[in-house]
């Protein structure tokens, strides 16, 4: 999966990826730094730890997920005037998940206006495309022989509906779309149809609060950037300790891939045995012959069937011999869905 962090100059997004990835990069308070910060973090998971600690694998692998520092978000009359940066245009349409950052450590922050503005600015960039395919659609549907033109129209109709909800302010992401249609729109990217939550980078005084009563309208989890960024610094035991200190759980690295999973519909399940514990990642409602697919494609061509029990059960009662024992170790089809927390082995005739 790749978080893209977007934010408006000042934000304090760029300090937010350096403290949540441990990379360090340049800093601007402007608009004019062009190359996007990339880094991967495995996912940190408890249950990966636990697991690991009961088979001793040779080897334990975590799942991943890409941060994107995208620059070039500049503003809404910045935007309007000189266009989008092609620099951010590229880098945001290649994210799976947005995280919006917005500020709220200095007097007189405005989380709510600054999160407006960049929606509008998103919406702008989608309008922006969209109204050029129109263009382009309106000029070719009449030249166009009859069995093309019936998908060209399907096309049309299907992005001016996408317009009038721009028009009026509502993202691509709050409408019913059909799998069809998805199809469709896929080579696009638009920005407001990705999944988007919002990281609130606060003072240090507010990192322990819970609830600022902000209400904005999108999932919502909150870091202070100065307090993360000396965590990063610190070895294990110290930085669980400052936490403690501070009144926090977990660092602010776990919290945001937590949101971002929940935003994006993403679920984990695992692989276990004396070689390898690997945790992977589907999104939830996948079947078992998708989730064994993720692992190989041939797993998915030659689907037998997978041996399932749930890593609650598997740790209630100790062993996977046991859990066959108590009828808990399940055979289950390419149909069955697959759950958060899943144990599975695929058998595959490859």
């Amino acid at each position: 999966m790749q978080i893209g962090l977007i934010g408006l100059p000042g934000s304090g997004k760029t300090t937010i990826f350096q403290a949540l990835t441990g990379v360090r990069s340049s800093i601007s308070t402007s608009s004019k730094r062009e190359a996007a910060n990339l880094a991967v973090v495995s996912v940190p998971d408890e249950r990966v730890d636990k697991l690991s600690e009961i088979f001793r694998p040779k080897r334990t692998i975590y799942s991943s997920v890409e941060f994107t520092d995208v620059a070039g978000l500049q503003g809404v009359d910045t935007a309007r005037s000189k266009g989008f940066s092609s620099t951010f245009l590229a880098a945001a349409r290649n994210v799976d998940v947005l995280g919006i950052v917005v500020g709220k450590f200095l007097p007189g922050s405005d989380p709510q206006a600054e999160l407006e503005e960049i929606e509008l600015e998103l919406n702008l960039a989608d309008l922006s495309v969209i109204q050029k395919r129109l263009e382009r659609l309106n000029s070719e549907i009449s030249k166009t022989p009859a069995a093309r033109r019936v998908e060209l129209e399907k096309e049309r109709e299907l992005l001016q509906r996408l317009e009038q909800a721009l028009t009026n302010d509502k993202p691509i992401r709050e409408l019913e779309i059909s799998a069809d249609e998805e199809k469709m729109l896929r080579g696009y990217g638009f920005l407001t149809a990705k999944p988007a939550f919002v990281i609130l980078n606060v003072a240090e005084t507010e990192a322990s609060k819970q609830d600022l009563d902000l209400h904005l309208n999108l999932p919502t989890v909150q870091v202070s950037g100065i307090i993360e960024a000396e965590i990063a610094e610190l070895p294990p035991d110290d930085a669980k300790a400052f936490l403690e200190d501070l009144g926090l759980r977990e660092p602010g690295i776990n919290r945001v891939i937590k949101t971002a999973y929940d935003t994006a519909n993403l679920i984990s399940f695992f692989t276990v045995g004396e070689d390898e514990v690997r945790s992977w990642t589907i999104k939830s409602g996948a079947t078992a012959v998708e989730a064994a697919g993720v692992i190989h494609s041939d797993f998915a061509r030659g689907f037998i069937r997978a041996e399932v029990v749930h890593y609650d059960d598997f740790i209630r009662v100790g062993s996977l011999a046991e859990a066959r024992r108590q009828g808990l170790l399940r055979l289950e089809g390419k149909n069955y869905i697959v759950k958060d927390g899943d144990i599975c082995h695929f058998l595959a005739n490859v």
